[in-house]
């Protein structure tokens, strides 16, 4: 029986993916939890995901595993190609998820943000709700997962970097696609611009595109410059672009954290409410590891581990901060490196990246990749010592 001096409640600013992880993990601790989303709606936008086995691994900690990729595709490889389709490098998915003992999905968005509303209970979201003032909150905790452009963060980290502009644009798309399971995932690399197909859900395929290009460029028309840029671009993509519909495009320029955050807690000075940050608020990053959603995910479990271990939760949210930045610091430096690289547009450069990667043994990549994807969640100590 949880008594009133027990009682342990927790306010969540966002209704992202690391918002709702959060608040259905501290649900599942016993908390009393209260999502607040600013916006009228949850947000289903994003098109599609890569949900690597570390991301697998925190829905299974969040018994939602099952449910995410009853609807999602399982990836059976990636790779990097040229534009004439060539390809310089793979990945053989069953290696990877032998490795770190999960699969690696495509996934709608949309899928999973609805899981994961469905799961908490969409009575504890309150839309069109606004958070001013973290500091007149009457919780136990506060959990920063309002995005890159965080209040909270600002707030309560005011000395912290704005966000960064990485140097190119991004377009993402769903089209439909008889067949998904008919292709593998891949990211074709040209002279400062990309190109990415992802096989998600039952029958669509995910894409993506970015391109090198000042701030705010004006790029005219979406599917008219995706077609300019890429419709003389190995197959399929030439027939996944004819059928794009404009009016789903997303395009937006790409920015970033500097991976500087070395605490992702607040204590007060007064009072009891304790603000942590997770998701893209605590750690946005470009999106090259395709890391984006697994490290929210992976936030919300670490957490609940924290503060499910410790009767403090100033304890808990220490040990939760400390947990988390060095991992969350590497990524995100890798993926500003990955980015220079993926970017490049001097010919001969190009030209010495790519043999660079075709030269690297598949055995590097698979390490590689499962460096990235092998973060497994924290065992209670109950377990530890068994």
């Amino acid at each position: 029986m949880v008594t009133a001096q027990d009682r342990r409640t927790a306010t969540v600013v966002g209704a992202g993916i690391g918002g709702l992880a959060s608040a259905l993990a501290l649900k599942r601790l016993g908390w009393e939890v209260a999502v607040h989303e600013r916006a009228p709606r949850l947000d289903h936008g994003g098109a599609g995901l890569v949900l690597a086995p570390n991301a697998v691994w925190a829905l299974r900690s969040l018994d939602l595993a099952d449910a995410v990729g009853a609807r999602a595709t399982a990836l059976e490889g990636s790779g990097l190609r040229r534009p004439d389709g060539t390809w310089i490098s793979r990945v053989d998915a069953e290696a990877v998820a032998h490795r770190t003992g999960a699969p690696a999905l495509g996934v709608l968005r949309s899928d999973l943000v609805d899981g994961l509303a469905g799961a908490l209970g969409r009575e504890l979201i309150e839309l069109g709700s606004e958070i001013t003032d973290v500091s007149e909150l009457a919780t136990n905790l506060v959990v920063g997962a309002d995005g890159i452009g965080s209040h909270v963060r600002r707030s309560m980290w005011p000395d912290h970097p704005p966000p960064r502009y990485a140097g190119y644009a991004a377009w993402r798309a769903l089209v439909p696609h008889p067949d998904p399971a008919s292709y593998v995932a891949s990211e074709t690399w040209g002279r400062g611009q990309r190109f990415g197909v992802v096989p998600v859900g039952r029958d669509q395929a995910y894409l993506y595109a970015t391109a090198s290009c000042a701030e705010d460029a004006d790029h005219g028309n979406s599917v008219d410059e995706l077609r300019r840029r890429f419709g003389r671009w190995h197959a399929p993509i030439p027939t996944l672009l004819d059928a794009l519909d404009g009016a789903t495009v997303l395009h937006h320029d790409v920015y970033d954290l500097h991976p500087s955050l070395t605490d992702l807690h607040h204590s007060p000075e007064q009072g009891s409410t304790e603000v942590v940050l997770v998701g893209d608020a605590a750690h946005a990053m470009e999106p090259n590891l395709g890391q984006g959603a697994g490290t929210a995910l992976e936030d919300a479990v670490v957490l609940a581990h924290c503060l499910g271990e410790n009767a403090d939760i100033a304890t808990a949210v220490i040990r939760y901060s400390r947990a988390r930045v060095p991992r969350v610091a590497a990524l995100s430096r890798l993926a500003r490196r990955m980015g220079r690289v993926a970017q490049l547009e001097q010919p001969i450069l190009v030209s010495a990246r790519d043999a660079l990667i075709a030269l690297t043994p598949d055995r590097l990549a698979r390490n590689a990749a499962a460096g990235a994807a092998g973060w497994r969640p924290p065992r209670p100590t109950s377990q530890e010592h068994r």
